[in-house]
């Protein structure tokens, strides 16, 4: 009976659960490439990459011992601030927890072949950002056993929850400014209407008294 009580919420938190993206992208030479992610407040980010470089003699991707990957993630609202700087090999993992909400620029450079930094090698880099503790959970999940106990899961529930609670105040104050953006825009646009209706009535009784004036001299009145 607890379990029937259970499993609709159960299923409803999971919609909700921090997220775990996916992606590979190419780096030529000594190129940099960036991605701009928008994270809360006191957030847990991991990211798992891994990089190859193609051969053009074999036509495929191989993983040379040489190969390395620098990695940056500076924040973009306060002044560009570097929290992650890692030079490491060509696979591997980078993690940082977020100081404040706003936007995070994540850049990747490698260093491929024997040419260093300067070379023109192609390079296919595999990128997975796991956002959350329940997301990075869930990764680190499918390297070891299932969760047995029923300690673990509530466990895993509560972490989730904690989520849910951040992506709501992380609404609500993206609700707060936009509302606040559009008040002072309509303020804005009153003020402006009635300033061009003041201007406007004191021009046509300027032009009325001026009219009346030169019809007076005119003597057609």
């Amino acid at each position: 009976m607890l379990i029937k009580t259970l499993l609709p919420t159960v299923l409803l938190i999971a919609t909700f659960t921090s997220h775990v993206s996916g992606l590979y992208f190419y780096l030529e030479g000594s190129e940099r490439k960036c991605f701009l992610e928008e994270l809360l407040q006191n957030t847990l980010v991991v990211g798992f990459y891994n990089a190859e470089e193609f051969v053009p003699e074999t036509n495929a991707f191989v993983q040379p011992p040489t190969l390395g990957v620098q990695i940056t993630v500076e924040e973009i609202f306060d002044n560009n601030h570097r929290v992650v700087n890692q030079r490491g090999a060509a696979s591997g993992k980078f993690t940082f927890t977020t100081a404040d909400l706003g936007e995070h620029r994540i850049c990747f450079q490698t260093n491929v072949g024997g040419s260093g930094w300067f070379s023109r090698q192609a390079v296919r880099v595999h990128l997975d950002i796991a956002v959350g503790e329940t997301s990075i959970l869930a990764k680190d999940h499918t390297k070891s056993e299932k969760f047995t106990t029923l300690v673990e899961k509530i466990q895993e529930l509560n972490h989730r929850l904690t989520d849910i609670k951040r992506e709501q105040v992380f609404q609500r104050e993206r609700e707060a400014e936009f509302r606040d953006e559009s008040e002072n825009t309509n303020a804005r646009v009153v003020r402006w209407s009635i300033i061009q209706l003041i201007v406007i009535g004191a021009t046509c009784a300027w032009q009325l008294s001026h009219l009346r004036g030169f019809f007076v001299k005119q003597k057609l009145v």
